[in-house]
């Protein structure tokens, strides 16, 4: 097995089952020996099993690829770091970074518990951090290196999720940050948004926020495509080129991905702007000029 990330070594974290296990083998097709991270928990973050990463790292032994499994939670700091050291370890080098492993505590916002918003931040948002800051030290030292962050539609304002919602857009900016700091060591950092069929996604909370979108004509609805169209595996040919080497110059940036689409998001920019008149504005010239001014555009 070689191919374009022949010789890279990639981690690819909640790799055992969806999008991370599509992502793996579509990494280990292209050549790059993969350290199959999942803690094999439920969808809600409880429990564990062995058995889903070992499974995906025996498929790509199967096929005559390198993989080991690991099984510690990215939301643990210091296993993190143990997740990072194994991939040196057995492999002698890391190049790529792919974080997916995530959870879900789907509720109104309030109806939302602390701990189902807790849970959902550590496992997503700290998770990803977790790996990155610790895979960045390697990648600043050999200067060269992939980061390839999981965000979602969901964060763009699905109204039951406010935790995984604030954790996917934290993910998006955390991803941008990185591409600004470690842009000096020739390292690359984007996200996905992927859309995929998944126990995740075709949860029954999954589910009803998919079809609230439908009703008020959301074009970012899944309505209308068919499971098939949703493989998660159309997700992990992106993931194969922001890892490779002519994804160079790629940084930075949000994909949309999933079914026969891939697309970009824009970067958030000012839509528009008004200067007070006076040099600095007051409450009373805002509520003076807003309706006429930034009121005809929001």
């Amino acid at each position: 097995m070689a191919g374009r990330l022949d010789g890279k070594v990639a981690i690819v974290t909640g790799a055992g089952r969806g999008i991370g296990r599509g992502e793996a083998l579509a990494l280990a097709a292209e050549g790059a020996a993969i350290l199959v991270n999942d803690l094999g928990n439920t969808t809600a973050g409880e429990g564990s099993d062995t058995t889903p990463a070992q499974e995906v790292v025996n498929q790509i032994t199967v096929a005559g690829g390198r993989a080991v499994a690991n099984y510690m939670d990215v939301s643990d700091y210091d296993a993190s770091l143990e997740i990072v050291r194994q991939a040196l370890d057995e492999f002698g080098r890391l190049d790529i970074v792919v974080n997916n492993a995530g959870i879900l505590r789907d509720r109104m916002i309030f109806n939302m518990g602390e701990d189902e918003w807790d849970a959902v931040i550590a496992v997503h948002l700290k998770g990803t951090f977790n790996i990155c800051r610790h895979a960045s030290v390697v990648f600043r030292q050999q200067r060269s290196g992939r980061f390839i962050n999981t965000g979602s539609e969901s964060g763009l304002g699905s109204p039951g999720q406010p935790n995984y919602a604030a954790a996917k857009e934290g993910i998006v900016g955390l991803t941008r940050s990185l591409a600004s700091a470690m842009a000096r060591y020739d390292c690359t950092a984007n996200a996905v948004r992927p859309r995929a069929a998944t126990r995740m996604t075709l949860s029954p909370e999954m589910e009803a926020a998919r079809q609230a979108r439908e009703a008020r004509g959301d074009e970012s609805s899944t309505a209308g495509l068919e499971i098939d169209k949703l493989d998660p595996s159309v997700v992990g040919a992106l993931v194969a080129y922001l890892a490779s080497d002519e994804a160079q110059h790629v940084t930075g940036r949000d994909f949309l991905v999933g079914g026969d689409q891939i697309g970009v998001f824009t970067i958030p920019t000012v839509e528009a702007r008004v200067f007070s008149a006076s040099g600095l504005w007051t409450t009373d010239e805002v509520f003076e000029r807003f309706a006429g001014t930034l009121g005809t555009v929001v």
